[in-house]
């Protein structure tokens, strides 16, 4: 029997060249196998199509006296009520219509990027997620996203 977990998007990120801060936007289109549209990191090469991070890790940073906002860690889109560590390798989700499997947990980091720098850590590598896109469609800020574990 499969249990569902349910959470938000809280923000959706883009930037236009991999390492930077990304900026919000209300709405995004995401391309089936790619990725989110006009975004650096999309692309059909590879399996980390998009970024997920909670806001509750971004939260912790906050508590350390970092000014940041969503985006800021390079994610594509923030979240809130996941727990998107609990997410094994293969957990489908849905984010608003768009269907997305879990791809990779955390990365590896071989250089400090400029968000390292910027916030004097970076939280991505230890708790943000990867997804591969199934299905795209369009997402906007207050999406449901529901995972069938």
């Amino acid at each position: 029997m499969l249990r569902k977990i349910k959470g938000k998007v809280v923000s959706i990120n883009i930037s236009h060249k991999k390492g930077m801060r990304k900026k919000p936007i209300q709405e995004a289109e995401i391309i089936t196998d790619t990725g989110i549209k006009g975004d650096a990191h999309a692309s059909n090469e590879w399996h980390r199509q998009i970024s997920l991070l909670s806001i509750e890790s971004i939260k912790k940073m906050k508590e350390k006296g970092l000014k940041i906002n969503p985006g800021d860690f390079a994610e594509n889109i923030t979240t809130e009520g996941i727990d998107l560590l609990s997410l094994p390798i293969g957990t489908r989700m849905k984010i608003g219509g768009v269907e997305a499997e879990v791809s990779q947990i955390g990365k590896e980091c071989h250089t400090r990027c400029a968000i390292y720098y910027l916030a004097g850590d970076c939280i991505m590598p230890k708790e943000g997620i990867f997804v591969k896109v199934l299905k795209g469609g369009k997402i906007k800020k207050g999406d449901i996203i529901v995972a069938s574990i």
